[in-house]
């Protein structure tokens, strides 16, 4: 009963949220026609439900194959790759918006483990990505919330990105997402899309904490 109403709630939501940020979507899409390399959208592939392999819709914010230079898949902060547009693009998270085209197709729901590439994917234990890839991966989700400033940790560190991503991100990422399984069901998604507006306005706001309980103890760390 959760799995139907939560994909009818998807497609009506998706419905609407594509008619009201259709005054956002069209400048945007003009501007990143005519600036950087003229590409509006960038497809990427994901793991998805079952470890199905989906695509999703992401606005352009970085140089054509990016993944090929420099850091590769690991996106810092103040990374050369990323166009001027770009920076503001993934600050605000709009780059994510385009999604929406995702959760109305039925590859992704409003909220659900953060669909990643299949090599950070893979950085999970075994039990982990069995639990993850058993939901449907959403727009949000409570590892967005917490890792909404990714880029700002992968900037600090000193060790090289992709030893600090699997050493330090993807066990965190991992326990959140298993806590999300555990407690997923309409109140808790509607909890987890109220903060992730809430830690965009607020991003030094302790309300996570107080709103969702039983967190994993060490995510003092992020």
């Amino acid at each position: 009963m959760y799995k139907f109403f939560k994909r009818l709630i998807d497609i009506i939501l998706s419905l609407a949220a594509i008619l009201f940020f259709l005054p956002v979507f069209i400048p945007i899409s003009i501007i990143l026609k005519f600036t950087g390399e003229g590409e509006i959208f960038y497809l990427q592939e994901r793991v998805g439900l079952n470890n199905k392999s989906i695509k999703i819709f992401k606005f352009a914010t970085m140089l054509k194959n990016s993944e090929k230079i420099g850091s590769g898949i690991y996106t810092a902060k103040n990374d050369e790759r990323i166009l001027p547009i770009g920076r503001f693009l993934r600050k605000t998270k709009i780059n994510e918006l385009p999604q929406i085209l995702n959760i109305l197709i039925g590859d992704i729901s409003i909220v659900g483990p953060r669909p990643l590439i299949k090599k950070t994917f893979d950085l999970y234990d075994l039990d982990s990505r069995e639990v993850i890839s058993s939901m449907k991966p959403g727009l949000t989700g409570i590892g967005s919330i917490f890792f909404r400033n990714e880029d700002e940790l992968l900037q600090k560190t000193e060790l090289p990105l992709e030893e600090f991503y699997a050493k330090h991100i993807t066990p965190l990422k991992a326990k959140l997402e298993i806590w999300y399984f555990i407690n997923r069901g309409f109140y808790c998604d509607l909890k987890i899309i109220f903060l992730t507006a809430w830690v965009i306005l607020f991003s030094q706001s302790k309300l996570t904490h107080k709103l969702l309980k039983n967190l994993p103890k060490d995510l003092d760390v992020i």
